[in-house]
């Protein structure tokens, strides 16, 4: 019998909500969610690893990672830049996710243009799926991606997540 990955919770306090960020034994990245979407996350961990796969536990003090979350928050833009990440998914969905970390910070793309720099520009439906299954929200930044017509389109978070993650990057965040 294998044994099951484990993995550290944490729970991280933001100005659009709690955040729940899932770290290997190694300080990797595996996934991240809102405390709303708490079931969510469980799904994906399940899919991503079994039922039996993994175990959840809370740390003995908060990781690096988190620290650097709650820095990209408190105003760090650039503090989730070298966060190792490691997640399930299709070689399609890893290429996509691989991707999105190549957008800089305050600046936006299409799903289009994101299927052209993938060199695939007819899977523009293909990118938009893969980007809403991305498991690493805030840190492989989905909420980068917009419509053609620059209209935001969805996050998984919710839209006035995603402005407000935008509106942080740009500089152009309104106090809540």
């Amino acid at each position: 019998m294998v044994e099951p990955l484990l993995l550290s919770i944490e729970r991280l306090k933001t100005p659009i909500g709690e955040m729940l960020i899932v770290v290997d034994a190694e300080g990797v990245l595996r996934t991240t969610d809102w405390s709303d979407h708490e079931d969510r996350m469980h799904r994906f961990l399940e899919i991503h690893y079994g039922n039996d796969g993994f175990k959840l536990e809370s740390p003995a003090a908060r990781s690096a990672v988190t620290r650097a979350i709650d820095n990209y928050f408190q105003g760090d833009l650039r503090a989730i830049d070298s966060i190792p990440v490691k997640t399930g998914g299709t070689p399609f969905q890893q290429e996509v996710w691989r991707a999105l970390r190549t957008i800089p910070c305050g600046a936006t793309i299409s799903y289009g243009k994101l299927a052209a720099q993938i060199h695939r520009p007819t899977a523009v439906r293909a990118v938009g799926l893969a980007n809403g299954s991305n498991p690493i929200g805030v840190v492989v930044p989905c909420h980068r991606v917009i419509g053609a017509n620059g209209s935001l389109t969805g996050y998984g978070g919710g839209l006035e997540r995603k402005k407000w993650l935008l509106e942080h990057e740009s500089g152009t965040r309104r106090l809540l």
